[in-house]
């Protein structure tokens, strides 16, 4: 492996059996506010905890604020923890339209939640859906973005890489093309099952926060969670041999980014990990967690907050 100058590179393998069950008790449903920042009409409910510098928490699909329980009770020590609803989410905001989920407006609703706390920047957070959003604030509002953390979503280089080269990736990511030609009404939209609040919060383990999930996706908007499958997944490209070159419209980073990835995700494979540390000037940390799953803030929740607050503190 190369590494190139003002770049510094840390694989750190954790070892064992991770799970939801050795998480952080205590829980932030209680205990947090909450508010709303406004994008241009369009309302972003937030949960907030703690004091500090601020961190704003961006979840993916198909999950809520909640998604962040953890880190947040974890982190509230030292931090304002801010997590958001995304647009189409529970107590956000829900404009028709697949146009009014583009990234350029996924992005803006960040920067307004920001503004809304007096800040001129703050530490991003994201995973999954909300990790694109953040790779993509990062080019947009590099000013904006003191750290950046990624969970469980390859920057889009390598994830471009992946879906031209790597045919179980191409395979994995079947699920964003029937998203993308389908509707949430068609009965086996969802891996096989129907879109409903049930079955969206299978996944959750914990069954007082599923029914969390439950109620929270039962005041989403589907046609707004494959809205941005529709406006923002890149198509198919053709299979190649041959990787493509980085793209032109990603700008280069410059930025502290740690970028979590539990191995044992079946959507996105590990191998779009690979040359993040090109796209990036700053030093760049990738941690690798085996027994987690695609929603390794949750599966391997004591880790992740520990960690973050390892690389945190080393950063201040």
């Amino acid at each position: 492996m190369t590494f190139f100058k003002r770049m510094v590179m840390r694989i750190v393998m954790v070892l064992g059996s991770l799970s939801a069950t050795t998480a952080l008790h205590a829980d932030v449903w209680d205990s947090a506010t909450h508010g709303y920042a406004d994008n241009n009409g369009t309302r972003i409910h937030y949960a907030t905890v703690g004091e500090g510098p601020l961190m704003v928490m961006i979840h993916g699909f198909p999950d809520f604020w909640y998604s962040w329980r953890h880190q947040m009770e974890g982190l509230q020590d030292q931090y304002q923890v801010v997590a958001i609803d995304q647009r189409g989410y529970n107590l956000s905001d829900k404009p028709a339209g697949d146009e009014n989920y583009d990234m350029r407006l996924l992005t803006a609703d960040v920067a307004a939640v920001i503004r809304s706390f007096g800040q001129d920047s703050a530490i991003i957070v994201g995973h999954d859906w909300g990790g694109m959003v953040a790779w993509n604030f990062a080019f947009a509002y590099p000013q904006m973005v003191n750290r950046l953390v990624v969970m469980n979503l390859p920057h889009p280089n390598g994830m471009l890489r992946e879906l031209t080269i790597n045919e179980e990736q191409r395979a994995n990511s079947d699920y964003a093309q029937r998203f993308q030609a389908g509707s949430p009404s068609d009965p086996d939209i969802f891996f096989g099952m129907p879109m409903m609040p049930q079955t969206l919060a299978g996944w959750v383990q914990d069954p007082v926060a599923r029914q969390r999930y439950v109620d929270a996706f039962a005041q989403s908007d589907f046609d707004a969670m494959i809205a941005y499958y529709k406006r923002n997944y890149p198509p198919l490209p053709a299979f190649s041999t041959t990787p493509p070159p980085p793209s032109p419209d990603v700008p280069q980073l410059n930025v502290p980014l740690l970028v979590f990835h539990g191995l044992d995700d079946t959507a996105l494979h590990s191998n779009g990990l690979n040359n993040t540390w090109d796209w990036n000037d700053a030093d760049t940390t990738i941690v690798a967690v085996p027994g987690a799953g695609h929603f390794v803030q949750q599966d391997a929740a004591e880790m992740v907050t520990d960690t973050l607050r390892w690389w945190l503190g080393a950063r201040r």
